[in-house]
């Protein structure tokens, strides 16, 4: 039996979609200068737009106005992919530096914690596309600015997530990954001054 065409691109919408995989927009590499450039706050939330991560994780939360369970995690485990990815990429180029080198090892396990919440909902866990979005850092000081940022943008979205209802389990998860994200913050900040 022959499928037709339009029956095939119909079912792999329907396994893009279930999968999760939201995107916001298609942005690829940018470097951290044309992510000073383009950034700008929105006053009314405190809430930076800045153009690190858009399309992907917390810039899409952020924009997203009708957040349902599964778009908070996927936005959630995205932006974790994505602080991974960016931590990974900067010991891989400029060596062993800290913090990165000790925050890397915590989004794996911010990784793991939103893995068993997708588990435990029976929601499908959506690949690791973080590589698309990255920023590729010039510096140590502009991988520390751009981490500084990165961690404002999560913790903004973890607060807009607990705004809404969320069950018990899901709401302890994001308070966990929140304050984990307040710790990074702190530490870039250290190594910044």
């Amino acid at each position: 039996m022959r499928l037709n065409k339009n029956l095939i691109l119909t079912l792999l919408l329907i396994i893009v979609i279930t999968g999760g995989m939201i995107s916001c927009s298609n942005k690829k590499l940018k470097t951290t200068n044309e992510t000073v450039e383009s950034s700008t706050t929105n006053s009314t939330n405190n809430v930076s737009t800045s153009s690190y991560s858009e399309g992907y994780g917390a810039a899409c939360a952020i924009k997203d106005t009708n957040l349902t369970l599964e778009e908070m995690l996927t936005y959630a485990i995205q932006d974790e992919y994505l602080a991974h990815g960016e931590y990974d990429y900067i010991l891989k180029t400029f060596g062993d530096q800290k913090p990165f080198s000790n925050i890397i090892k915590a989004e794996e396990k911010h990784i793991a914690e939103l893995k068993l919440i997708f588990q435990k909902y029976e929601i499908v866990i959506p690949l690791d596309l973080s590589k698309d979005h990255l920023i590729v850092p010039t510096s140590i000081k502009n991988a520390l600015e751009t981490g500084v940022q990165a961690e404002i943008d999560n913790i903004a979205m973890y607060k807009r997530f607990l705004e809404q209802k969320l069950p018990d389990d899901v709401r302890a998860t994001f308070v966990f990954l929140m304050n984990g994200s307040e710790s990074h913050l702190s530490a870039f900040r250290k190594n910044l001054n």
